[in-house]
């Protein structure tokens, strides 16, 4: 891999994030944060990102099997159709991995447009998950782009949509925000690892944090790495009771 991000190794960067036992179901989550805490700047969270941010979200993109999003997320953040470089799609192959992952987009009220960049630059079909009360008349739009999966009765099952991908061979779950789906994720007790970059900001004002779910209860996380990379620190935290013995980087 090319170096980049300054002083930090990407082949580096890859070792300490890579897991090494695939087909062990994990949701990984991936944010930046201020160091006051604020999940963006100027509304979205890639105000906040530098170059050794923007290594760790290729990194952690080129290693999983599936890229969850909320749709919130999707509009506000500009996604488009995922597509790598030539040495992670190789590295990808040589791994027995597809060229690109899916993006499972998380949506109730599928407010989404069948034309958005997601969809229509997409270089694998996406998927787009909901549940059993959603609008049909969005959800026959939606089949026309996307896989359509229905998890829950009358609101998003979260914890019965991992267990959904697992099943349908995407073990290796990332999860890019936004703080609202973070949160749903956390109160159904399937976060196993959080890749948390800190900002060198203090952002004040009134940016949310990188979760929101009143009901989710704490979670006793251990960290795995801390790497400075200049002022930014990149940091690793695995659930307490999950370590090596698990295949885990």
């Amino acid at each position: 891999m090319t170096p980049a991000a300054g002083t930090l190794d990407p082949d580096d960067v890859l070792r300490r994030y890579v897991v090494t036992d695939r087909s062990t179901p994990h949701l990984r989550v991936n944010f930046i944060s201020s160091l006051d805490g604020a999940a963006t700047h100027d509304g979205l969270s890639g105000g906040l990102g530098d170059d050794a941010d923007r290594l760790v979200f290729d990194t952690l993109r080129m290693l999983s099997d599936v890229i969850l999003v909320g749709a919130g997320t999707v509009r506000a953040e500009g996604y488009g159709g995922i597509r790598f470089t030539d040495d992670a799609v190789a590295w990808r192959l040589a791994h027995g991995l597809p060229e690109h992952p899916p993006v499972a987009i998380v949506s109730g009220r599928l407010d989404l447009d069948a034309t958005h960049p997601v969809f229509t630059r997409a270089a694998s079909r996406p998927m787009v998950i909901t549940h059993a009360g959603a609008p049909a008349d969005r959800r026959a739009a939606l089949a026309e782009v996307a896989d359509v999966l229905v998890c829950g009765d009358s609101a998003v099952d979260h914890a019965l949509m991992v267990t959904t991908l697992t099943e349908r061979g995407y073990p290796q779950v990332l999860c890019e925000g936004g703080p609202g789906l973070f949160g749903s994720l956390l109160a159904a007790d399937r976060v196993d690892e959080l890749c948390l970059t800190l900002a060198p900001l203090l952002e004040s004002g009134r940016a949310p944090r990188i979760a929101g779910a009143r009901e989710a209860s704490p979670r006793r996380m251990r960290l795995a790495h801390a790497l400075p990379a200049g002022d930014t620190l990149l940091l690793r935290y695995l659930r307490a009771a999950v370590g090596k013995d698990n295949g885990l980087g």
